[in-house]
C-alpha cells in the first residue's frame, strides 16, 4: 500500500527554474575547476532531481543514516556533480571548498559517486547499469523486511527506491538481467528515471541504440510512463506521483531530456558529456539561464529554499515515534530489528558458532566441499534470519538452498532464497545492494568459472567492502568431462589479486564450516567461497588446529626439528601434501605441510605467527589446482610451484589430475628435487 505520509514542504518559495539551476551552475563550475568531468547530465537531469529532491524524497541530512530514508541511486554516475550539488544544497555535511575541488587527490568529491553515507551516496557507481542493479537489490531489501516486520498500522519498513539512469545503463547487458528479475519479483516501491538524451560519449545514439525501451520494459512487468518532458516540472511531478501509486511493479519514468541543457552552442550535443564547456562556453551559459552570480556561489534564498535538515528531522522524528509505539507493541521484534538495522550479530553468536562448528567437527565425514558448504549452512542459518540467499540457476549444484530457504515470489515476500535465473552478474549486484541497505547478510552462488560474468560486481563489492558471500563451486579441473570452458584455471589467483576479498579455498568440511564463519562475521567486506565438485576426505585435527583455521594458515602436520621442506596447499589438494609428506617423512626427511585456506587472512596475522607457520629453514613447494602465479611469493628462493599454468581437457576428473602430474608421485618427486638441490 501506498505511504500516505507526506514529505515537508521547505519553506521558502523560490521558482523551480532557479532551484535547478544551482545545480547546473555547480556542476559547470567544478567541473571547468578541474578540467575534468561531465557536466551534460547534471545540467539535463537538474529539473528531475529537483522536483523528485523537494517534492517526494524522504530524507535527513542530519542523520544520513535514518533506517526509514527513501534510497537515491546515481546510476549513471558519470554525473556525480549531480549529487554532489544535490548533497551540498540540502544540509549534508558536503563543504562548497569539497565542490571547488572536485576530482581532486584527497577529497570527497570523486570522478564517480564512492559509498559515503554521511552526505548521502549510497552506492560506488561507474561502471554502467551497476547502480541500476544495486538499487533493484535495495528494493528488494525494503520488500523483504517490511513483509517481516510490517504489521498493519505499525509500518516501520516503508521507503522508495530512486534510480537515476542513462542511455549507458540501459546498453549494458546487466541492465536486462537485473531489470527482468525486478519485473519478476514485482518491486513496486522501485523507481527509476531515465535520463534519455540520446547522447554518449561517441554522439547520438540512434546509430548503435535503436531498442524501444518502453516496450521492453513493459515485456519485462514493469510499469512504465514514456514521453515525459524532462525539463517540464509539473509532467515530472505527476510522471513521479503515477509511479508511486502502482505498488505491484517497478517503475520507469522516461523522460526526453536535452544534455547540457543550458548551454547555447553545445546542449544536445556528445561535446558536454565528459569534458568541461570551456570557459566562453560557461559565461555564456550563465548569461543563457540567468544565472550572474560568480562561480560556487549560491544566493541564500535559494541555499534556504533547498536546506532539507529542518524538514528531514520533521521525517525522522515521526518515524521514531511511530518506532516508539511499535516497541510497546511488539517488544522482541523491535529488538530483532535494531539488531539487524545495526549490523550486529545475535546475542551470545560467539557461543551458536562454536556449537555449529564442533558439530561439524564430531559428525565429519569424506564430501566435497560444495556439499559441505550446504552443511554449515544448515548449522549457522537458523540462527542467522538476516542471512538470504540464491543461485543463478545452479541451486542443485552450488547446493545453496539450505532446510530453512524458502522462495522468494512476487507474491511470496516472506522467503530467503532468490532464483536469480541465469543472471550472474546481476545476481552479484543485486547482492551488494541487499547488503548496501542493511538488514541482510546475502549470497549467492555460481560456478567458479563464471565468477568471469559477475567479476565487476565482485570487484564492485571489494571496493565498497560491502558484506556480500559469493558461493563459487565446481573448483579446479576436478570437475571433469564439462572441459575446460567449466574448468577454471586463472580464476582463483585473479580473485586473490583484488584489494579486500577474502578468498577462501577450504580443504574439507571442517575448513567449509570455518570459512563460512569468517564470511558471516566479516562485516568490513566480501568473501569468495571457492569449493569442490568432488568429494574430498575429512582431515582429523587437534582443538588448536581447528581454532587455527580462522587464521587463514596453520601447521597439519611437521616433523621434528627445522622442516627441509614446507609443503603448501590448500582445497582439494591438501590431502594430496598429506599423503606426500608421510611417505617423505617415512623416508626420513623433515617435512612440514601447511594449510592456507585463506591467504588474505593469513597475510593479516602477526609477523611472529606467520615466521612460525613459514619459517625461513628449508625449501618451500606450493600446490593448488590453478594458476601459479599467486604463490611465488610463498616459494621464493629456490622453491617451486605445482599448479595448471593452461588449460584444462574434458576427461574423468581422476584421470585429469593424474595427467596435470597432482598425484602423490609427481609431488614426491618435485619434493626430493628441491631438498636434494
Amino acid at each position: 500500500m501506498a505511504s500516505t505520509r507526506k514529505k515537508v514542504e521547505p519553506a521558502n518559495k523560490v521558482p523551480r527554474l532557479q532551484l535547478a539551476n544551482a545545480i547546473r551552475a555547480l556542476a559547470m563550475d567544478a567541473v571547468e575547476a578541474a578540467n575534468s568531468g561531465h557536466p551534460g547530465m547534471p545540467m539535463g537531469m537538474a529539473d528531475i532531481a529537483e522536483v523528485l529532491w523537494n517534492d517526494y524524497l524522504r530524507h535527513s541530512p542530519g542523520n544520513p543514516l535514518w533506517f526509514d530514508r527513501d534510497r537515491f541511486v546515481l546510476s549513471n554516475g558519470h554525473g556525480s556533480m549531480l549529487l554532489y550539488a544535490l548533497a551540498y544544497l540540502t544540509g549534508y555535511p558536503l563543504s562548497i571548498e569539497e565542490i571547488k575541488n572536485f576530482r581532486q587527490l584527497g577529497y570527497r568529491t570523486a570522478g564517480h559517486p564512492e559509498r559515503d553515507l554521511e552526505i548521502g551516496i549510497e552506492t560506488t557507481t561507474g561502471p554502467l547499469g551497476q547502480g541500476l542493479a544495486n538499487a533493484i537489490g535495495m528494493a528488494l531489501a525494503e520488500k523483504l523486511l517490511a513483509a517481516r516486520f510490517n504489521y498493519p498500522e505499525y509500518e516501520i519498513v516503508d521507503h522508495n527506491t530512486y534510480v537515476f539512469l542513462g542511455d549507458g545503463c540501459l546498453m549494458e547487458g546487466i541492465s536486462h538481467e537485473a531489470c527482468s528479475l525486478a519485473g519478476a519479483l514485482g518491486l513496486g516501491k522501485l523507481i527509476a528515471v531515465y535520463d534519455d538524451n540520446g547522447i554518449s560519449i561517441d554522439g547520438e545514439t540512434v546509430g548503435w541504440f535503436q531498442d524501444d525501451t518502453p516496450k521492453r520494459f513493459e515485456s519485462y512487468g514493469w510499469h512504465v510512463m514514456d514521453n515525459v518532458d524532462g525539463h517540464n516540472p509539473e509532467e515530472i511531478k505527476l510522471a513521479i506521483k503515477a509511479a508511486r501509486s502502482v505498488q505491484s511493479h517497478p517503475s520507469l519514468i522516461c523522460c526526453k531530456t536535452i544534455i547540457g541543457w543550458g548551454a547555447p552552442n553545445k546542449q544536445g550535443t556528445a561535446d558536454t558529456h565528459g569534458a568541461a564547456l570551456g570557459e566562453e562556453e560557461v559565461a555564456a551559459t550563465r548569461e543563457n539561464i540567468g544565472w550572474s552570480h560568480a562561480p560556487f556561489v549560491i544566493p541564500e534564498e535559494i541555499k534556504a529554499a533547498w536546506d532539507f535538515r529542518r524538514g528531514g528531522r520533521a521525517l525522522e522524528a515521526e518515524w521514531k515515534k511511530r518506532f516508539e509505539r511499535y516497541r510497546s507493541k511488539y517488544p522482541d521484534m523491535a529488538k530483532e530489528f535494531e539488531r539487524r538495522m545495526e549490523r550486529r550479530l545475535p546475542d551470545h553468536w560467539n557461543e551458536l558458532a562454536e556449537e555449529c562448528l564442533q558439530t561439524v567437527v564430531a559428525e565429519g565425514c569424506d564430501m566435497a566441499t560444495r556439499k559441505a558448504s550446504a552443511r554449515a549452512l544448515d548449522a549457522f542459518a537458523p540462527h542467522l534470519p538476516e542471512m538470504v540467499g540464491g543461485s543463478a540457476d545452479l541451486t542443485g549444484s552450488n547446493n545453496t538452498f539450505h532446510s530453512g530457504s524458502k522462495v522468494v515470489t512476487d507474491h511470496n515476500e516472506e522467503g530467503n532464497y532468490v532464483h536469480f535465473g541465469v543472471r550472474e552478474f546481476g545476481m552479484a549486484a543485486i547482492l551488494n545492494g541487499l547488503s548496501l541497505h542493511g538488514g541482510f547478510i546475502p549470497y549467492g552462488g555460481t560456478f567458479l568459472v563464471f565468477s568471469d560474468y559477475a567479476r565487476n560486481g565482485l570487484r564492485m563489492a571489494a571496493l565498497m567492502r560491502a558484506q556480500t558471500i559469493f558461493v563459487l563451486t565446481h573448483d579446479s579441473i576436478g570437475l571433469g568431462e564439462d572441459g575446460p570452458t567449466h574448468q577454471p584455471v586463472e580464476h582463483i589467483a585473479s580473485l586473490r589479486a583484488m584489494p579486500n576479498m577474502h578468498l577462501w579455498r577450504p580443504a574439507d568440511d571442517v575448513e567449509t564450516a570455518v570459512a563460512w564463519k569468517a564470511a558471516i562475521e566479516r562485516a568490513d567486506g566480501p568473501t569468495s567461497l571457492i569449493l569442490t565438485r568432488q568429494g574430498v576426505p575429512h582431515l582429523s585435527r587437534t582443538s588448536d588446529q581447528v581454532k587455527s583455521i580462522e587464521r587463514g594458515g596453520y601447521i597439519y602436520l611437521t616433523s621434528e626439528g627445522d622442516p627441509e621442506l614446507t609443503l603448501l596447499a590448500t582445497g582439494s589438494e591438501l590431502a594430496l601434501a598429506i599423503s606426500a609428506a608421510r611417505l617423505l617423512i617415512g623416508q626420513g626427511r623433515r617435512v612440514r605441510v601447511v594449510s592456507m585456506p585463506c591467504v588474505e587472512v593469513f597475510e593479516e596475522q602477526p609477523v611472529d605467527y606467520k615466521d612460525h607457520i613459514l619459517p625461513s629453514a628449508g625449501k618451500r613447494l606450493a600446490i593448488e589446482a590453478g594458476a601459479s602465479c599467486s604463490w611465488w611469493r610463498y616459494v621464493s628462493g629456490g622453491g617451486d610451484v605445482i599448479g595448471i599454468d593452461r588449460f584444462g581437457q574434458s576427461a574423468p576428473a581422476k584421470a585429469l589430475f593424474e595427467n596435470y602430474g597432482f598425484n602423490v608421485e609427481s609431488v614426491v618427486s618435485a619434493a626430493s628435487r628441491l631438498m636434494s638441490g
